[in-house]
């Protein structure tokens, strides 16, 4: 499941940047819902490295999530 949100994840982020880029070329303006998407993603990068800091981190203390009641496997 991983592997398909990733994969899913890369074909919005293309379309996204690559529709982004090609309205600036052209100078036109954005539509609202590809505004949206970019702020959505943006959104998930954010959370996606803060929550892969949080893991390095108890990592680093010698601490895992099972202390928590979270399994990650």
């Amino acid at each position: 499941m991983t592997a398909f949100l990733m994969l899913a994840y890369g074909f919005v982020a293309t379309f996204v940047m690559g529709s982004l880029s090609r309205n600036r070329r052209e100078e036109r303006p954005d539509t609202p819902i590809l505004t949206y998407a970019g702020h959505g993603l943006m959104a998930v990068s954010v959370t996606g490295a803060c929550l892969a800091l949080c893991v390095a981190g108890l990592t680093a203390f010698g601490l895992s999530f099972t202390a928590f009641g979270v399994s990650l496997g």
